[in-house]
């Protein structure tokens, strides 16, 4: 952890001439976007369907950063020595406070319990958008099709076979609620420190805007193939 403490602090020293305050929140920011970055050929391929395991890879490496920062945000020491990422901010929010001590302090509408409502909005615009494009998917859905293996036999030998209307419409409904999972985002962002909310903003952002750009040059690829023929 206090590999970690360093790094974001010398971030944040890069970035404190010009964001003064906020600099480390920054920082926090731009951590997490490298992290997510290191990731994105695992992402790229959980999208094509690459490996079943490629799709899990990129949520299962996060879980140790996440406690990393929800630990380094937490604790009063590191390495035997002060913590000294606990006394920067976000703009009137300590980077270690959470959203009960802030309405402690000033209410929902004081100084730090409108940074927190300011996060927990911008999570709610993400995970609007993560379900507005999840259900869009859902409806667009092809009807699936279950392979020669598993289909049942027919004439000529067996042969694929069309899942049925109502395993379709099942299918494409839990398309359009697994997206809904994003909002849970803002109950966790309500219990840790705001450091930690920061971060799960930014990954579940990337992930949304990954995503989308990946289907979109997706789509772009199959037109330039229709085109063709």
């Amino acid at each position: 952890m206090s590999v970690f403490t360093h790094l974001v602090a010398q971030l944040g020293r890069l970035l404190e001439p010009v964001l003064a305050e906020s600099a480390t929140a920054a920082a926090i920011v731009l951590f997490t976007v490298l992290v997510r970055l290191a990731l994105h050929p695992l992402s790229r391929a959980a999208f094509r369907g690459a490996t079943p395991v490629a799709g899990c890879l990129p949520v299962l490496l996060q879980l140790p950063v996440f406690f990393v920062m929800y630990q380094a945000f937490s604790s009063a020491e590191v390495g035997g020595a002060a913590n000294e990422l606990l006394g920067h901010r976000l703009f009137a929010a300590p980077l270690g406070a959470r959203w009960t001590e802030a309405l402690g302090d000033g209410g929902l509408f004081g100084a730090q319990g409108l940074v927190f409502l300011g996060l927990f909005a911008a999570i709610g615009v993400v995970a609007a958008w993560s379900a507005v494009r999840g259900r869009r998917a859902a409806a667009n859905a092809p009807a699936p099709v279950l392979p020669a293996a598993l289909a049942p036999a027919g004439k000529g030998g067996a042969a694929p076979a069309a899942v049925s209307p109502e395993q379709v419409e099942a299918m494409r409904k839990l398309g359009g609620v697994l997206p809904l999972l994003s909002f849970g985002t803002l109950v966790t962002a309500a219990v840790v420190p705001l450091a930690a909310g920061l971060y799960l903003l930014t990954t579940t952002a990337w992930s949304v805007a990954e995503r989308a750009w990946l289907q979109h040059r997706k789509d772009r690829a199959g037109e330039g193939v229709r085109s063709s023929l």
